[in-house]
C-alpha cells in the first residue's frame, strides 16, 4: 500500500498505544482478524499511529501474517523464510520487494484464470457441487435412519420414526444421470478420456 493511495478512499485505521485498532470509517474498534478479513475481501486500508500519525501499515500487515503463521496455517515454507532473511542487508535487498510483488500478482492472476475456466467448464461449479453434497447428505441420513435401533417411547412402547420420502426408480436414475454428467465434465476438464 502506498501513501499516495491513502487519500483515494482507503479505510483509515488508527493504532493506539494500548495496541487497539480503530476503524475510522466504521467508527469501531477492530482486531487483526478483522483486518485480515478486509484484505481477503479486497478492501484496502492504511494504518497510522494515533499519536504520531506515522504510517505503520507495513508492520501491521506483517503482524497479521505472523498471527496466521502461528495459528498453524503455514503458507511460507521454512526455506523461503530462511532465504528471505538472507536477503536483508544483501545487495539484492532492494530488488526483492518488487520481485515478490510481481510473482504474487502472477499467482493471483493464474488463480483467477483457473477459476474462470472451471466456471466456464462446469457452469456454476460451486452451486452444482453444493447441491450434490446436500443431496448426498440427505440420502446418507435416510440410510442411517433405516439402520438406527428403535428407541422405546415413554411407557415402554416401541416408537418408530415416521418414514422419510421414498425414492422412486426415476429419482435414483436421475441422480445417476447427474453424477455421470458431472463426471464427464470433470473428465473433459482434466483431459481424461475413458
Amino acid at each position: 500500500m502506498t501513501r499516495e493511495k491513502a487519500g483515494n478512499g482507503l479505510v483509515k485505521i488508527k493504532k493506539y498505544a494500548n495496541r487497539r485498532l480503530y476503524n475510522t470509517r466504521a467508527s469501531a474498534y477492530v482486531t487483526l482478524e478483522d483486518l485480515a478479513q478486509m484484505v481477503k475481501q479486497g478492501e484496502d486500508f492504511v494504518v497510522n499511529d494515533a499519536k504520531t500519525g506515522e504510517d505503520i501499515t507495513h508492520s501491521v500487515l506483517t503482524q497479521i501474517i505472523f498471527e496466521q503463521e502461528t495459528k498453524g496455517t503455514n503458507l511460507m515454507p521454512i526455506n523461503f523464510l530462511r532465504q528471505l532473511i538472507r536477503f536483508y542487508g544483501d545487495s539484492m535487498q532492494s530488488l526483492v520487494p518488487s520481485y515478490l510483488e510481481i510473482s504474487l500478482q502472477r499467482l493471483a492472476d493464474e488463480q483467477n484464470r483457473l477459476r474462470e475456466q472451471m466456471t466456464r467448464a462446469l457452469g456454476a461449479p460451486y452451486e452444482v457441487i453444493d447441491e450434490q453434497v446436500r443431496r448426498n447428505m440427505e440420502l446418507f441420513k435416510e440410510a442411517v435412519s433405516m439402520f438406527a435401533p428403535l428407541k422405546p417411547a415413554e411407557g415402554g412402547a416401541q416408537h418408530r420414526p415416521p418414514p422419510g420420502p421414498a425414492r422412486s426408480d426415476d429419482e435414483i436414475s436421475a441422480l445417476k444421470d447427474q453424477l455421470a454428467a458431472i463426471q464427464a465434465q470433470l473428465d473433459r476438464m482434466t483431459g481424461d478420456k475413458k
